[in-house]
């Protein structure tokens, strides 16, 4: 392709522009908004997401062992739970080493625990994570079924609540993304359209005197491109100086409520929306162009 073709189509798209200015102004801000509130919904899936990430790793079962249980039994409970294909970790605690732990937790008022030593009523325990946290709940009631075993606890009802949350989020995020995106394409498509319908006598001069579909198809393109990439770096300027602004004053207010700061992490979704702001901007010219270039 000609560069004087390049300068042509990029003339073009631009004039249509600010000959539309208005609609033009409208589309970038529907796009804004759109990006923006999706962005936002994004960073919230990633913070629910990374809260859960923290607490799976966290959850593990205690299996308390029965009173009186031999060292024979301890240890063929052991291998038993290490031969399990749901389980990454088992660790024995004793009823001493759960005192011990006990007292350090207590600190300076570990005196209230004394005289324990002569009667430890703590039982030895198995700490058993898994693969997944999915995989808690049914081997948990499988482990509570062996002989040896007194009872079993790994924070019922907490962690699935959890879970439950982050999965809404996921879905919530993700309705919204289509439906803003949807809207962002009907109005850059509506902008187009009016744009294309104006110059309808000249592309069907065009048309006829053998121009292809394509070169007449580009600067409206290009036009619908721009508008789109416009209106995602004004929303992905706004949401990255408004997230990390909040994280830091929640850092200095809430220091125990952790948001993902890691730039790492943070750019892909910056990206993704810029990405998904020429895309949107392609789309809405490609469905508005369609019509025409059948003149």
């Amino acid at each position: 392709m000609r560069l004087s073709t390049i300068r042509y189509y990029f003339r073009e798209a631009f004039q249509s522009i600010l000959r539309n200015s208005w609609l033009s102004a409208a589309s970038v801000g529907v796009v804004a908004v759109s990006l923006l509130i999706l962005g936002s919904s994004l960073l919230l899936v990633l913070n629910a997401n990374n809260i859960a990430a923290n607490l799976e790793s966290s959850v593990e079962i205690s299996v308390f062992l029965k009173d009186g249980a031999t060292p024979e039994q301890i240890r063929s409970l052991e291998i038993r739970l290490r031969s399990m294909p749901e389980v990454s970790q088992v660790n024995f605690v004793s009823k001493q080493q759960a005192l011990e732990e006990m007292k350090k937790n207590f600190g300076d008022k570990q005196d209230i625990l004394a005289g324990l030593e002569d009667k430890n009523p703590l039982p030895d325990a198995f700490r058993i994570k898994t693969f997944t946290v999915e995989q808690v709940v049914p081997l948990a009631r499988q482990i509570a079924a062996y002989e040896q075993v007194d009872q079993v606890r790994y924070g019922q009802g907490v962690v699935e609540k959890l879970l439950a949350l982050s999965r809404w989020t996921r879905t919530a995020g993700l309705v919204a993304m289509v439906l803003l995106g949807l809207a962002a394409v009907f109005l850059i498509a509506t902008t187009i359209r009016l744009s294309v319908f104006s110059r309808r006598k000249e592309i069907g001069i065009m048309k006829i005197l053998g121009a292809t579909n394509w070169f007449v198809r580009l600067p409206f393109l290009l036009e619908g491109m721009i508008l789109g990439l416009a209106g995602s770096f004004l929303a992905v300027g706004a949401v990255y100086g408004a997230y990390f602004s909040l994280a830091s004053n929640i850092q200095l207010s809430l220091p125990f409520m952790q948001l993902v700061t890691d730039r790492r992490l943070i750019m892909p979704v910056m990206e993704g929306l810029l990405v998904l702001g020429l895309v949107i901007g392609a789309a809405g010219s490609m469905i508005s162009m369609h019509r025409f270039l059948k003149v």
